[in-house]
């Protein structure tokens, strides 16, 4: 029988673990903790342990299960808090209380509830891996659609209708018998027939990034910032307000307060498109900073598992990991327990191929059902000092390809969402041009980047400002200072706690942006004709071009605004001409 040779915190070694595999479970000691294969030399094994080893004694037993780390996808998953290896949160504050017993063993799902599931094939139809047989309402949001196991397809030779638990036998496909569950190892990605071109957007309703920095459904994107800049925060307005039929929330390694923020807050959420709780569309999972390190290590995992299972039924998921950092920590943790060579700033040399594989699982696909769906996946980045040289934040901006880069100086302005234009980027921006101009206006492109040609004007001009202030400056100069605060603060700055301004349509950033604009191009004219830049910036029309953020009837009155504009800035140029 395999024991326990060493421990060094959530590393154990064992020792007759011949025939076993790497990344299979075990059970390790007394209190049967769980753990996981590591590393395999001859018959000993390393196992990085997803529970606290205090107490645990070398001598002590360890069984393999043959099985690698796994998680139970089926009805029940939706609205379900998890901890970072996919045991409910709920079900085991009820076994065991407030804290979570070591050992405790509970699966995914509950084993009991009976589901309504209704059959969409029939006795005699061919099915092919990855088809939908029948469909359970999951919540009142959500319909989860049951689909042939990837592995599995022929004749339907039996199914049946009515109410059946995760484990029940609700059909057979050829000789093969298909519940409403399905085991996935956690490490594997799941199979899709074909990966689409990242050419659809991910449409979040926060104007600062749908207009200048977008990311496409199948996505990638990472929210570098420091301490108090508003990674969560952004996060949430993406998980409230973005097109994402789904959102799977990993917060790993974060602050114990901070995951009980986002624990009572999701609950409360309203869904702006049905009106029912957020949590009927969001699967939560909680592992914080000071539960077991290699938990955190395996919670992204889980997380990423599950949005895949809901995109190859056709959903668009969105996966919020909060943060990456703290995942990597772990990684850095369980690597010198191992005594690994480090690397630079002691994490793992694979830090950057871990986090590829990570973020390579994100993508819009047709499945093997024929259905599209996607997996967008946007990580935070906790940098120490808001260092954005430092491993973690590098490595990931090689593989993503938006990077929305959170600035303190903003932050502590009250600018939300405190995300710099000048630094941040996005590489999808090319292939989302035809939907722009096809969906919402052929000038809205060559509008985007004329406003941030403007940003970076203002930019260089701040240097002068400073030495000499803004009075020595020429007037169009002086009318570039005015446009850009208008940019800034009439449109990049966005309210999240304002029923109207929470989220902005793509229809209404293009005519904001468009009326900011050509209160510019008029005034600019105007200027030509002798008019003073004092009384155009005073004009009364700037106030109502500053509170067209929070008007509902903003497009009723786009036009009456415009001739208004054109009004106020010639009445201006009379003047100056009488």
């Amino acid at each position: 029988m395999a024991k326990i040779a060493k421990i060094s915190g959530p590393v154990v070694v064992a020792d007759e673990m011949k025939g076993s595999r790497m990344f299979d479970m075990v059970r390790v000691g007394e209190e049967s903790l769980i753990g996981e294969i590591i590393q395999l030399k001859g018959s000993r094994a390393v196992i990085q342990v997803y529970e606290d080893t205090t107490g645990v004694r070398p001598g002590e037993k360890v069984v393999a299960t043959g099985m690698p780390l796994s998680i139970q996808l089926g009805p029940g998953l939706i609205s379900s808090i998890f901890d970072g290896i996919a045991r409910p949160l709920g079900t085991i504050a009820e076994q065991s209380g407030d804290f979570i017993s070591r050992g405790i063993n509970v699966p995914s799902l509950d084993q009991k509830k009976k589901w309504e599931f209704k059959p969409s094939a029939k006795v005699g139809d061919s099915v092919s891996p990855g088809q939908v047989i029948g469909t359970v309402k999951e919540s009142s949001v959500i319909t989860t659609r049951i689909t042939a196991p990837p592995a599995i397809g022929g004749k339907v030779t039996s199914i049946k209708e009515g109410k059946f638990t995760v484990n029940d036998t609700i059909a057979t496909i050829g000789k093969e018998k298909v519940k409403m569950s399905q085991e996935w190892p956690v490490r594997i990605g799941r199979p899709y027939a074909e990966k689409f071109f990242p050419d659809v957007p991910l449409i979040t309703g926060q104007r600062v990034l749908d207009t200048f920095f977008p990311i496409a459904k199948g996505g990638t994107a990472a929210i570098p910032g420091p301490f108090g800049s508003g990674k969560t925060i952004t996060q949430h307005q993406l998980a409230k307000w973005s097109d994402a039929d789904i959102v799977v929330y990993v917060g790993c390694g974060e602050r114990g307060n901070e995951m009980t923020e986002v624990l009572d807050e999701f609950p409360k959420l309203k869904d702006p498109k049905t009106g029912k709780p957020l949590m009927e569309r969001t699967v939560l999972i909680a592992n914080t900073s000071n539960m077991p390190v290699a938990a955190r290590e395996a919670s992204v995992y889980t997380g990423i598992t599950i949005a895949e299972y809901y995109r190859d039924q056709g959903y668009d998921v969105a996966l919020m990991a909060d943060s990456t950092s703290r995942w990597a920590e772990a990684m850095r943790e369980i690597s010198s327990r191992l005594e690994e060579m480090p690397g630079e700033e002691g994490y793992p040399a694979y830090l950057a191929s871990k986090l590829a594989a990570f973020y390579e699982r994100a993508g819009r696909v047709k499945t093997l059902g024929g259905r599209t769906g996607s997996v967008s996946v946007i990580g935070a980045v906790s940098p120490p000092g808001g260092d954005f040289s430092e491993p973690v934040t590098q490595n990931t901006l090689r593989i993503t390809k938006v990077f929305w880069a959170l600035d303190s100086s903003l932050a502590y302005r009250r600018h939300f969402p405190a995300i710099n234009w000048l630094t941040s980027y996005s590489l999808y921006e090319g292939h989302l041009e035809k939907y722009f101009n096809d969906n919402v206006s052929p000038e809205f492109v060559a509008l985007k980047k004329k406003c941030m040609g403007l940003l970076q004007k203002e930019a260089e001009l701040k240097e002068i400002v400073q030495l000499v202030g803004p009075d020595a400056l020429p007037p169009e100069e002086r009318l570039v200072l005015d446009t850009t605060k208008s940019i800034r603060e009439d449109f990049l700055q966005q309210n999240a706690f304002h029923d109207v301004d929470s989220y902005c349509p793509l229809e209404k950033q293009f005519g904001m942006l468009s009326t900011i604009l050509h209160f510019h191009h008029e005034a600019e004219k105007a200027l030509a004709k002798g008019a003073k830049i004092d009384d155009i910036t005073r004009l009364p029309v700037k106030e109502k071009i500053a509170r067209m953020k929070y008007d509902k009837e903003f497009a009723k009155g786009k036009k009456e605004l415009e001739r208004e504009i054109e009004r106020q800035i010639a009445s201006a140029v009379k003047e100056v001409e009488e």
